[in-house]
């Protein structure tokens, strides 16, 4: 029988989703519950390396952007802890990794809308009714819920190419680097494959507990350079709702074009850790020359396990020489990043749902999926329609206040329509017909 119906539902209990919990927490007429199969929250716990920092400031948080009087705050956090003189003269506003989780961890355990250790099974749609039935199991207990909406927070999977998706024990994705760790130092060779910022933090930790007898480590990634994460204030400025605006309406090959073109925007190297690569490999070079390699241009093609124990045989080609190479190694990290998957639980609303020519989600300015446009709602699976923004933790407040204005009707949150001083469209302009066009 049913007694309830939730104003959402939210499915997955990620940073995007835990500041959707935060934010709709203080608002007694919003009626939302979140599952999420894990026992806790733990964000990225096999990147956990105790120097790294966060990509963006720490007014990112969860709820800062927008309430900056939320109880859910990172500085409310650091003052229950008192931790926030202490924060006050570390004078860097790039909060650690692990101290990002720590308050991730401290807002999961104070809101009263989470259910942990709760898997949703299946959600279907009523169509007489007009709500979402969501089949949740927790133990060996299965309940259904009800809902008007949804919020899948699901997040996107660790990715693999093709040819590294055979089970081997010797290979792994980066997301699993710190359990794997111990074993890998005692080993020969390592092959770190790609070149990003997770890749960059893998070899800094791995050159750092080389040692004299240590692994040597080849880091090879198919882009043209290492390159950094832009972060100048300007191109910071895309990080806009007027850029968002700009982006969605743009024809999709042009977005889809954008996205690849602008990679080293969100998934750059941070350029101090770069330079702290170099120092220390020159550090390294006043012994000896370091034993490690790094390459460029070189895309995977084979992976092979070879008949010695713990060979594994890679294969590259090297895209600008056009020429394959190939190199053993004992262990392989696969830091080749993460893509959207659509959960298995949507089967039965995949009718109710929209998508594109390529089967991705067609994702509405709202942040909606389903046919109707305002019941099932997505975080983080909207790179190709809203931009490189997405999976920024910087735009989780916007989001999270449009998803929950969409879903009451109403604004819960004030949402910002401009920001930037530079202007993406034309709209401040007079257009005029190019002489080609008007022959």
């Amino acid at each position: 029988m049913m007694t309830q119906v939730y104003d959402f539902i939210g499915i997955g209990l990620g940073p995007f989703n835990l500041s959707l919990a935060a934010l709709t927490a203080p608002h007694q007429h919003i009626n939302a519950v979140f599952f999420e199969q894990r026992e806790n929250f733990n964000w990225h716990p096999g990147m956990m390396l105790d120097d790294v920092t966060l990509q963006t400031p720490f007014m990112s948080d969860l709820v800062t952007l927008a309430d900056p009087t939320s109880e859910y705050s990172f500085l409310n956090y650091a003052k229950q802890h008192n931790k926030l003189y202490a924060f006050y003269i570390r004078e860097d506003f790039f909060l650690l990794r692990k101290e990002y989780n720590q308050y991730c961890q401290w807002v999961s355990q104070s809101l009263s809308n989470i259910r942990f250790k709760h898997t949703v099974t299946k959600v279907s749609f009523d169509e007489a009714e007009r709500y979402y039935q969501v089949e949740v199991t927790s133990g060996p207990t299965t309940t259904v819920y009800y809902a008007r909406h949804i919020v899948l927070g699901t997040g996107p999977q660790p990715f693999l190419p093709e040819c590294a998706r055979q089970s081997n024990p010797q290979v792994l994705h980066s997301s699993a680097y710190l359990s794997r760790k111990a074993q890998m130092l005692e080993a020969k060779r390592i092959t770190l494959v790609g070149g990003g910022q997770s890749a960059a933090e893998i070899y800094y930790d791995l050159l750092q507990h080389q040692g004299d007898n240590g692994p040597h480590i080849d880091w090879i990634t198919s882009s043209p350079r290492y390159f950094p994460l832009e972060y100048t204030k300007l191109t910071l400025e895309m990080t806009s709702p007027e850029y968002v605006d700009y982006f969605y309406q743009l024809p999709q090959p042009t977005r889809d074009t954008l996205n690849k073109a602008q990679k080293n925007l969100y998934k750059g190297i941070n350029s101090e850790l770069i330079n702290k690569i170099y120092d220390l490999l020159y550090q390294r070079s006043l012994d000896a020359p370091p034993r490690t390699r790094l390459k460029t241009h070189s895309r995977l093609v084979a992976l092979d396990n070879c008949r010695q124990q713990r060979d594994i045989s890679l294969t590259f080609h090297h895209e600008e020489l056009d020429q394959h190479y190939r190199i053993h190694s004992d262990y392989v990290v696969m830091a080749t990043g993460f893509n959207y998957q659509m959960p298995g639980f949507l089967a039965p609303l995949k009718e109710h749902l929209s998508f594109d020519k390529f089967g991705r989600f067609a994702v509405n300015r709202q942040y909606a999926i389903d046919r109707a446009g305002q019941g099932v709602f997505v975080q983080n699976a909207e790179q190709h329609t809203h931009g490189f923004v997405s999976p920024d933790l910087g735009m989780a407040c916007y989001r999270n206040s449009i998803i929950l204005n969409a879903i009451v009707g109403g604004e819960v949150y004030p949402v910002e329509q401009r920001i930037a001083f530079q202007t993406f469209d034309l709209d401040d302009v007079e257009c005029v017909r190019h002489k080609e066009d008007a022959a």
